[in-house]
């Protein structure tokens, strides 16, 4: 079983099929719904961010020293990691749009997003100074018994989606709603209908009041167009299982 644990915002904790745990944009510390902090991060084999800014990118770095876990990001985010003491290359995995990496039995594939971004970092928590970023990505993770979970990160709807899920037909879709910054709810019931996942969760809404959504007004949109997609909305902290029972 497959487990897949909403941290608020963007953050998620992916648990494999055979134990790894793998974080997704984990921005936890000053993240105002998360119920985890870096403190209670004891374990983690693989951390993936999907851009620079700073509610993603988050608690990356300190995670990934703290638990010897391979970051999984762009190169220009590889390289500013380097400069934080995360080897490139050794410590990190820095992949672009198109490619793949396997990590263990675990493969993690890198998907187009639309979004704008720099790296924000520390440099912008405490001089809101930012750096020059690489754009914005999502993830494939393909776990050891083949289950696939999207994660699209930051993102507008893109006709791209519709390859993501002619390709890698993932089973679980995890996209963004909060429709300042990304997607709203009915841009993300159409890219549910391109992907075509069996689960579908909604992340990076209701953290702040400007992307504050209702979730029924999703729950239409994808009765009006999806078919055969379930919708799993979960509060900050609840997990579900993906597996044999589905």
């Amino acid at each position: 079983m497959v487990k897949v644990k909403w941290l608020g915002h963007a953050a998620f904790k992916i648990t494999t099929d055979e134990g790894k745990v793998i974080y997704l944009d984990p921005w936890l510390e000053r993240n105002p719904v998360s119920p985890v902090k870096v403190k209670d991060v004891d374990k983690a084999d693989i951390v993936c961010v999907s851009h620079g800014h700073n509610d993603h990118i988050g608690d990356a770095i300190q995670i990934v020293k703290k638990t010897g876990a391979k970051l999984i990001c762009s190169p220009e985010i590889g390289h500013y990691a380097d400069s934080k003491g995360i080897k490139y290359d050794e410590d990190s995995c820095p992949l672009n749009v198109g490619g793949s990496a396997k990590i263990g039995n675990v493969t993690v594939h890198m998907t187009p997003a639309s979004h704008t971004t720099e790296l924000y970092g520390e440099e912008w928590i405490n001089e809101r100074r930012c750096l020059p970023g690489a754009g914005s990505v999502g993830y494939v993770i393909q776990t050891e018994k083949n289950v696939r979970i999207y994660f699209a990160g930051d993102t507008g709807l893109s006709v791209e989606m519709k390859m993501i899920g002619e390709v890698y037909n993932p089973h679980i879709a995890l996209l963004p709603v909060g429709g300042k910054y990304n997607m709203g709810p009915k841009l993300a019931s159409i890219a549910a209908r391109w992907i075509r996942p069996e689960v579908f969760v909604p992340m990076h809404y209701n953290t702040y009041p400007a992307i504050r959504q209702d979730m029924k007004v999703l729950e239409s949109y994808l009765k009006e167009s999806v078919v055969g997609v379930k919708l799993f909305v979960l509060n900050p902290g609840d997990e579900f299982e993906y597996g044999e029972k589905q």
